[in-house]
């Protein structure tokens, strides 16, 4: 099957290599290079993967614009398969293919249709997510779906774990939905429409915490999800500081104020309900700082302040005694 692909993030390079490795990729459609961090050029995965695979690179300003898809539906390819390309693409595009447009999208649609799917399942505490490969219409992932494939998100699942994961399969069921649809056997299923949500794409206003409004739960839920972006950003000992591990504490280790033992406090209750102020900290243990919540008692393990080196939470707090 001659295949045209679409894709930047490294979500859709496992889709990519499977794609290259059975079929004839005819090229790699990728966002433009963009400027990164501190100067540094942006990564772009899938342009690097198609460089490394010898499979012709373009990179269109707009891929909407008329030029651009004329010179893509020149290409004769028989079907366009997009992963995380990052920008909505033109019903003449989609139609311009024996097969059409076939979508890798990192969810159970319907639930998180949109930009950010992996993110907002782990603040929503979704138990499960998946992956779909869905037949590409014009609305936002309203197409039907060939095939679906269910994944757990236990309570350690971090953003970037769960992409890696979620990458591996999506390129699996893709492969098999390929092949079905070079038989003619594939069937694509109407998505239901209740049950609908939207995840919207990933802004640095995401990542603001405020300890007074979130539980330790919440708060975990947020490191998880938006580490390395946009980041958790939250007030500690008076300064900005951006938290990238911890975990909950658990109720079990929770130590009432006054009791032997226990680190000095607010007296009344246990820490975890509502012994201390959300966003002061209860204690040390070892290298990390226990900070209170509006509900429930959260690890900090390791911070960076902007612009400085990565540390421990017991570090930072000697430093600012």
């Amino acid at each position: 099957m001659r295949i045209l692909f679409a894709g930047t993030a490294a979500f859709a390079v496992p889709s990519l290599r499977a794609c290259n490795a059975r079929h004839d990729v005819l090229a790699a459609a990728t966002q433009p290079a963009r400027p990164g961090s501190r100067g540094r050029p942006a990564p772009r995965p899938v342009a690097d993967a198609a460089e490394q695979l010898g499979i012709p690179l373009l990179q269109p300003e707009r891929i909407r614009s008329g030029p651009v898809v004329e010179e893509l539906l020149g290409l004769g390819a028989d079907v366009l398969v997009v992963a995380a390309y990052g920008q909505i693409l033109p019903r003449t595009l989609l139609d311009g293919h024996r097969f059409g447009g076939v979508n890798v999208h990192a969810s159970r649609l319907p639930r998180w249709r949109g930009a950010a799917p992996i993110a907002r399942a782990i603040l929503a505490g979704d138990p499960f997510t998946g992956v779909c490969i869905m037949r590409m219409e014009v609305g936002l992932d309203t197409g039907p779906v060939y095939a679906t494939r269910v994944v757990p998100i236990d309570a350690e699942a971090t953003a970037a774990g769960l992409t890696e994961t979620l990458a591996i399969a999506g390129a699996e069921e893709l492969v098999a939905v390929l092949a079905a649809l070079e038989r003619g056997t594939a069937v694509a299923t109407p998505q239901p429409e209740d049950a609908v949500t939207y995840a919207a794409r990933l802004t640095r206003e995401d990542g603001l915490l405020d300890w007074s409004a979130r539980t330790a739960e919440e708060v975990d839920r947020m490191v998880r999800a938006l580490t390395p972006w946009p980041g958790v950003t939250g007030d500690l000992a008076g300064v900005g500081v951006r938290i990238l591990a911890g975990r909950p504490v658990p109720a079990t280790e929770v130590e009432i104020p006054g009791s032997a033992g226990a680190a000095s406090g607010p007296a009344g209750g246990t820490l975890a309900s509502s012994g201390a102020t959300p966003g002061s900290v209860v204690r040390i243990e070892g290298e990390s700082a226990i900070v209170a919540t509006v509900a429930g008692l959260y690890r900090v393990d390791t911070l960076q302040r902007p612009g400085r080196r990565v540390m421990s939470a017991a570090a930072f707090l000697r430093g600012r005694r």
